[in-house]
C-alpha cells in the first residue's frame, strides 16, 4: 500500500478523536491526495492552523465495543513506519499544506511498542526534518513514565483518553483498559512533569476525551470528573464525544447520543473553565442528567432569583458573569466602558457584545429595569437542529 493510500485509511480512522483541538468537519478539510485529512484546528493560544490528524497505524490489541478498529473487528491492519509518515509530512508542511500534526495510534502489540514508533516519528519530524510547528501526541493506555516525558518533550500538546469517566464505566465500553493504571496514571505524570519540569515541560498542555452515552453514565458523574480534572490535574480542555453506533461493533444497537446533550455538557464546561462556577453549582434533573430544556446558566439562574437583578453599573466581573447573555468577552468590555461612563440602556450593553435581549430580564441599568419580554423556551426538537450547527463551534471556542 502506497503512502497516499494508508494517509487515507489511517486520517479517516484518527478523525472521531476530539482531543487535538476540536478540528473542524469534513468539509473544511483539504481535497488533494495528500491533504485530504487536514483539518483547520484551534491550537491552545487561539490560533487556528492546518493540523492533519492520523494514525500510526490501525491495529490494536484492545477490544473496545464502540471502536470501529477493536481487535475483533473486520478491517485492514495498516501501519506507517516512522520513516514513512515524518518524510510524507515533512512533504505536507513543505507545500505549506499542512502547518501540524495529531498523532494517535492503536496499541500494536504493546503500549511500549506503539510508542516507540510514534515517539520515533515526532524525532524525525523535529530533528531529521527541523520542523518548528505544533504537534501534538497521544499517549497509548499502558505507556511508561519515560514515553509520557519524551512525548512532553516533543510536543506541544500530549492527551490520554480517559474515555469515561469512572473505573465501573469504563468495564462497560473497554475492559481491557484499566482506569487507574493505564489511564489516570499518566494523566497524573503529565500534571506532574508540568508542575515539576523546567522550560518546554512546564509549558506543555494536556487534554482527554469523553465518550458520553456509551456507558449510560449520567451527565453528573462527567462534569465532577471533568471538575475535579481541571482543579487537580490542572488540564487544559476535556472535550465530550457524542457517542455514535458503528455497524459491526458490540453497541451497534445502542441509539446515538443526542447532539444536544453533548452541547449542553459543553456549556457547562465553559461555565467551569470561564465563568467561575463550581461543579456543586451545576443543575441536574433527578437521574443527573441536564435538562434540555434551556442552557445550564439559565437554569441556574432560573434557581437563583435572589441574585437577580444585577446593576450593571456597578456588579464586579464575576456578578457580570452569573447573567444570561454576558460573557467573560462581554463583561471585561463592560467593566472598561464604565470608567467612561453609565451603561444606560440596552443598545450600550448590545455594543458590549452581549446578547442585551436574553440580559434584560436579569439586569438593572442605573436602577431602573429595561424593557424585555420573556423569552419562551425552544422546543428540544428546535434544540436539537440547533445543537447540530453551533456544537462544532462550542468544541473549539
Amino acid at each position: 500500500m502506497d503512502v497516499v493510500d494508508k494517509l487515507t485509511l489511517l486520517g479517516e480512522e484518527a478523525r472521531y478523536d476530539l482531543s487535538c483541538g476540536a478540528c473542524g468537519t469534513h468539509a473544511n478539510r483539504k481535497r488533494d491526495d495528500l491533504g485530504k485529512w487536514i483539518y483547520p484546528a484551534a491550537l491552545p493560544d487561539g490560533r487556528r492552523v492546518a493540523l492533519l490528524k492520523v494514525l500510526q497505524t490501525n491495529a490494536c490489541t484492545n477490544d473496545c465495543f464502540y471502536c470501529g478498529t477493536r481487535r475483533s473487528g473486520n478491517f485492514r491492519r495498516v501501519a506507517f513506519s516512522p520513516d514513512q509518515l515524518a518524510c510524507a509530512f515533512d512533504e505536507m508542511a513543505r507545500r505549506r499544506q499542512a502547518e501540524g500534526i495529531f498523532l494517535s495510534s492503536g496499541i500494536a502489540g504493546s503500549a511500549t511498542r506503539s510508542m516507540d514508533s510514534m515517539l520515533a516519528t515526532a524525532e524525525l519530524l523535529r530533528r531529521r526534518y527541523q520542523f518548528r510547528g505544533y504537534v501534538h501526541l497521544k499517549i497509548v493506555p499502558g505507556a511508561t513514565r519515560a514515553h509520557v516525558e519524551q512525548a512532553m518533550r516533543l510536543a506541544d500538546r500530549v492527551s490520554v483518553n480517559l474515555e469515561s469517566p469512572k473505573p465501573d464505566y469504563l468495564q462497560r465500553i473497554a475492559p481491557d483498559k484499566r482506569f487507574s493504571e493505564d489511564l489516570l496514571q499518566i494523566v497524573r505524570w503529565v500534571s506532574e512533569l508540568q508542575r515539576t519540569g523546567r522550560g518546554h515541560l512546564a509549558r506543555v498542555s494536556q487534554t482527554t476525551q469523553l465518550v458520553v452515552g456509551a456507558a449510560r453514565e449520567p451527565d453528573a458523574d462527567i462534569l465532577r470528573t471533568a471538575s475535579w480534572l481541571y482543579r487537580r490535574l490542572g488540564l487544559a480542555r476535556v472535550y465530550y464525544s457524542a457517542f455514535q453506533p458503528l455497524p459491526g461493533t458490540p453497541l451497534a444497537e445502542l441509539p446515538a447520543t443526542s447532539p444536544l446533550r453533548e452541547h449542553r455538557l459543553y456549556q457547562c464546561d465553559f461555565l467551569l473553565r470561564r465563568y467561575g462556577f463550581s461543579f456543586d453549582e451545576l443543575v441536574f434533573d433527578e437521574r443527573g442528567f441536564l435538562p434540555l430544556r434551556a442552557d445550564p446558566k439559565a437554569l441556574w439562574a432560573e434557581a437563583h432569583p435572589e441574585v437577580f437583578p444585577v446593576e450593571i453599573n456597578r456588579a464586579s466581573r464575576a456578578q457580570l458573569l452569573r447573567v444570561p447573555g454576558i460573557g467573560p468577552t462581554s463583561a471585561d468590555r463592560l467593566l472598561k466602558s464604565r470608567r467612561l461612563g453609565a451603561v444606560r440602556c440596552l443598545e450600550d450593553l448590545r455594543r458590549m457584545g452581549a446578547d442585551s435581549e436574553r440580559a434584560a430580564h436579569y439586569v438593572l441599568l442605573n436602577g431602573k429595569r429595561p424593557p424585555f419580554q420573556l423569552c419562551m423556551h425552544l422546543p428540544v426538537s428546535t434544540g436539537e437542529w440547533l445543537a447540530e450547527r453551533v456544537a462544532p463551534a462550542v468544541r473549539a471556542a
